[in-house]
């Protein structure tokens, strides 16, 4: 059984992707504290005719020290202005209407919490991407731990063989190899490279939001994720 945790990002890039794609379990790390400074947890970048844009939720109290779960949405302004943008932007893509569709239908939506907006918009992707995984919260497993004890309490709950971690310092500070080692879990750094692939407008732009993929090379990209 092959899992992989990490926190449920908004409208994450590929990397992200292709981390859950070559597992068996992705763990929503939803009990862990949620970023007080700027983060993808509420924002990513999309590429439009004037370059790169951020698309941004307002979190009411990231800076209360709540958990994942308990962060909360502030208002319901920004839709209007993510939708315009992302329309503006994608709407000679080639792919539009099949991706735009989807995007509407969780944007019209009421939600109080930012983890239900993101974990929607990621299911569907995965589900678009034909993905037979499982989703679990770290929050059901109640292993009341931190740091590497934490991620090894749920693995072990899980009865997981195989962990893929990325190789990035946050990530990293988090591993003992030897402590994989000794508990026969197979660690396997991710090593993710991305593709470049066809985008509209000039050059390419790298660590977008999965969504520019999706747009201009369809929902049979999945093998330029993997």
């Amino acid at each position: 059984m092959i899992a992989s945790i990490h926190q449920p990002n908004f409208l994450p890039w590929v990397g992200f992707f292709n981390k859950i794609l070559r597992s068996d379990i992705y763990v929503v790390f939803d009990d862990v504290q949620f970023p007080r400074g700027k983060d993808f947890a509420y924002r990513n970048q999309i590429k439009t005719m004037h370059g790169s844009k951020w698309l941004s939720v307002p979190i009411a109290n990231k800076s209360h020290m709540v958990l994942w779960n308990q962060a909360l949405i502030a208002d319901t302004e920004w839709k209007t202005t993510h939708l315009n943008l992302i329309s503006s932007s994608y709407q000679k893509s080639k792919y539009f209407d099949n991706v735009y569709v989807e995007l509407h239908n969780i944007y019209s939506r009421n939600y109080t919490h930012i983890i239900d907006l993101n974990l929607d918009l990621i299911k569907v992707i995965l589900e678009k991407l034909n993905w037979t995984g499982k989703i679990i919260h770290s929050s059901e497993l109640g292993v009341n731990l931190h740091g590497l004890d934490k991620i090894i309490g749920i693995l072990q709950k899980l009865e997981v063989t195989e962990y893929i971690t990325g190789e990035g310092s946050g990530s990293k500070r988090y591993i003992d190899e030897q402590t994989f080692q000794n508990l026969g879990i197979k660690l396997t750094y991710q090593n993710f490279k991305e593709n470049e692939y066809s985008q509209m407008y000039d050059g390419f732009i790298s660590n977008l939001s999965i969504i520019d993929l999706l747009f201009n090379e369809g929902f049979e990209s999945k093998h330029l994720i993997l």
